[in-house]
């Protein structure tokens, strides 16, 4: 009897060597169905290590991103999203940027119920900048809990 074709069948970058894309418009992300699509779920995403560089100067920028969301008929390939994000690292944009640009582009890929992104970027110049977008309200019922990440405090 043949093998029915996997529902993974179309991913390019699992299991494969795959290197850092060398900025975000170059990254592929990748999505794959969703098996619960008619059960509402919380999927969280954390990267405490975000980089990207200021656009003026070209120095780095360094973010904590919490990326919360509800799907629909997809999930984002989680090692996709990884290059994805790390694409940013030679990537020239403002906090702001980043963080609403990261946003935009998932619920273009997978059109969820619901998103949200937190980006807490750490202090350049005495001042911590914290970016926050989400497409709506949350389903009602949706547990979600909170980031997690405390505000800055510096070193008191």
């Amino acid at each position: 009897m043949p093998k029915a074709k996997s529902i993974y069948a179309g991913l390019t970058q699992l299991g494969k060597e795959t290197s850092i894309p060398a900025d975000p418009s170059l990254a592929k992300l990748e999505r794959v169905p969703n098996p619960h699509p008619g059960t509402d779920y919380l999927v969280r995403f954390t990267a405490p290590e975000f980089t990207s560089l200021c656009p003026i100067t070209g120095q780095p920028d360094f973010a904590h991103l919490v990326i919360d969301y509800v799907p629909r008929k997809f999930l984002v390939e989680s090692k996709a999203l990884k290059l994805f994000l790390q694409s940013f690292r030679n990537h020239g944009a403002f906090h702001e940027a980043c963080t609403v640009d990261i946003g935009k582009t998932l619920v273009k890929l997978l059109s969820p119920k619901y998103l949200r992104i937190g980006g807490y970027w750490y202090p350049r110049g005495g001042m911590p900048i914290d970016v926050f977008w989400q497409t709506g309200l949350p389903p009602k019922g949706l547990w979600l809990p909170e980031t997690g990440v405390a505000s800055y405090r510096g070193r008191g």
